[in-house]
């Protein structure tokens, strides 16, 4: 027997974005139910995202430091890892922000139900063996990573099977994909010590970010021990008797062996299939991702979308921020909120780190006309690399419109640019000029000065 239930508002999907959603609703007395397929909650980034990422990445970043450490005087004898020990903590971790959220959206008062979801009609939805009715329904169920459509493709894993299922850290991998999940994790792995092979399709990775940034990375990862295949499109993996994998292109063509572990990185896909969107005139993109308007209005009434389902700035910030500004919009008498999605800045963690804001050369040649922009940089070693014997270099570029030279882009590739970029980010927000920054005292001695002398 069915059960039926109302609200004033349901959200389809328990990550980042939908929780901050229904609990802003919520915070504005409103009845709200959220929905999530899985059984635990925090979505993509929590659970197979940015949170486990940034617990690899600082590992790495921990290695990179012990092998440093001896050019200010440190020794030590037989240096070891162990990766299940890691592996665990992060898990741990993970479960415990997994009981925070669910904490928070019962200090909420915000119903959850687990299950799929698919619609009725747009003003309800089932979930098992209930109806669930509301005025507003949010979708934000988010994506999963794309397995290519080749032989033997079962073979490989992707980024979420990387956090999930990954027992042991691999002899030799090859992490397949020139997005920033491909870069970060192959990042991460050659520094471990894990022989690693990055595939691309193109001669450089990151294309849709400014062309610096790859041209600066990727040197600095293949002298790190990442090696680059570029230009190569696979067509065929293949298992030995020895449980190793090979890969061969779309020609035939051998590109490697004696693989360990393959990871898919080519991207991914929004999760809507199953929602029956069709049946209530949803309109989607043919990559399934849900057309919105600048208020997240999909093409019917009363149903909305937010997050990485409407295929704009894939960031779980991103995804908070609009989520929160919808809830507003409908329940707290601000008609017009919005979220702009204009200069949000983000960081790649790459080894080294990349943060970016604003539009990149090429996007401001085309808004401004390249007549009208001037483009500012310098490269540099960083000062934490006075002693040591490795090092890397900093890449800084600014981008400027106008004759009062107006910030539209800051990019940055090198030690601390992740945490630069924040603080330059409110500066271009809020309108400022390349003279703001440069009237601006240096703090002396750190990375970030160099901004602001450009």
């Amino acid at each position: 027997m069915e059960t039926s239930l109302h609200y004033d508002m349901i959200v389809i999907g328990g990550g980042s974005g939908g929780i901050a959603t229904a609990r802003r609703a919520a915070q504005f007395g409103k009845n709200v139910a959220l929905v999530e397929r899985q059984t635990r909650l925090g979505g993509t980034c929590v659970n197979v995202g940015c949170v486990p990422k940034k617990v690899m990445w600082n590992t790495a970043n921990i290695k990179e430091a012990l092998l440093d450490s001896p050019g200010y005087g440190f020794s030590y004898e037989n240096l070891k890892f162990d990766y299940k020990k890691v592996k665990q903590a992060r898990i741990d971790y993970v479960k415990r922000l997994n009981g925070i959220y669910e904490r928070n959206l019962a200090n909420s008062k915000v119903a959850v139900h687990h299950g799929n979801a698919t619609f009725v009609n747009k003003n309800t939805i089932k979930v098992g063996d209930k109806l669930l009715s509301a005025d507003h329904i949010v979708i934000a169920v988010g994506g999963a990573p794309t397995i290519p459509d080749i032989t033997g493709a079962e073979y490989g894993i992707t980024s979420d099977d990387f956090f999930d299922y990954m027992e042991e850290q691999p002899e030799k991998v090859a992490v397949v994909g020139a997005g920033y999940i491909a870069v970060e994790l192959s990042g991460v792995l050659g520094v471990l010590g894990s022989k690693t092979d990055l595939i691309i399709r193109h001669e450089t990775f990151l294309r849709s970010f400014d062309h610096s940034i790859s041209e600066n990375l990727m040197p600095e990862m293949i002298t790190a021990g990442v090696n680059v295949i570029k230009n190569t499109v696979l067509g065929k993996v293949e298992k030995t008797p020895s449980n190793t994998l090979k890969l061969y292109n779309d020609k035939g063509a051998l590109v490697g062996e004696n693989y360990n572990t393959l990871i898919w990185a080519i991207g991914r896909h929004a999760l809507t299939d199953t929602l029956g969107l069709d049946n209530i005139g949803v309109q989607r993109r043919p990559n399934k991702t849900i057309i919105v308007d600048e208020y997240q209005n999909t093409s019917v009434p009363g149903i909305y979308a937010v997050g990485d389902v409407i295929g704009q700035l894939d960031l779980t910030p991103v995804a908070i921020a609009a989520g929160r500004r919808l809830a507003r919009r409908l329940f707290n008498g601000e008609t017009n909120l919005k979220l702009d999605y204009a200069n949000i800045a983000s960081v790649i963690f790459s080894h080294p780190p990349i943060g970016t804001v604003g539009l990149s050369e090429a996007d401001a040649k085309k808004k401004y006309g390249e007549n009208n922009i001037k483009v500012h940089s310098t490269n540099f070693t960083n000062m934490y690399h006075a002693l040591t014997t490795r090092k890397t270099k900093t890449f800084m570029k600014m981008i400027t419109a106008g004759p009062e030279e107006k910030v539209v882009g800051l990019h940055m590739v090198g030690i601390g640019s992740d945490e630069m970029t924040q603080g330059f980010a409110v500066a271009i927000k809020m309108g400022a000029t390349k003279n703001d920054f440069n009237e601006t005292v240096a703090i002396h001695p750190t990375a970030g000065e160099e901004i602001v002398l450009l």
